[in-house]
């Protein structure tokens, strides 16, 4: 199922993470797709607040995964963008943090297409204008229940 939402500002999309975030359930792989800048990172602070953790949620641009625990489900922030191949991948450490407790939050999925698991989330981030965004996300039905 496909659901497309529009954000005016960096607030309102870390409004509608924090309810993604409240609406999981742990051992959830969320793909993002979108060009730099298109608010993938803004997302994820609005899912960690969603899920219960109150970090400083940053990009994994040069640590390639950031990890968040303490709250309701661990995050375990990754960014692909210099991921290139299967073996690549393995040194991530990505598939050892795939647990029931645990939500993984992919930036450059496209990277990793063929590595993820069944049933990812992909979360899509277009840039509509400076502050503007469209926001579709392909899931389950949960995700009906969005206010935003």
């Amino acid at each position: 199922m496909t659901y497309t939402f529009e954000t005016s500002s960096p607030g309102e999309t870390i409004v509608l993470g924090r309810e993604i975030g409240a609406l999981l359930r742990g051992g959830e792989c969320i793909a993002y797709r979108g060009d730099l800048g298109a608010g993938k990172t803004t997302m994820t602070r609005g899912i960690a607040l969603g899920i219960g953790l109150d970090d400083d949620v940053t990009s994994p641009t040069f640590a390639l995964v950031n990890e968040y625990r303490g709250g309701r489900l661990s995050l375990c922030h990754f960014d692909m963008y210099r991921i290139t191949s299967s073996a690549d991948l393995e040194t991530t450490g990505f598939f050892d943090y795939m647990d029931d407790d645990t939500v993984l939050a992919v930036e450059w999925s496209e990277n990793i297409e063929d590595a993820l698991p069944p049933g990812t989330i992909i979360i899509t981030l277009e840039r509509t204008g400076d502050d503007t965004r469209k926001i579709t996300i392909d899931g389950d039905e949960r995700f009906a229940l969005l206010r935003h």
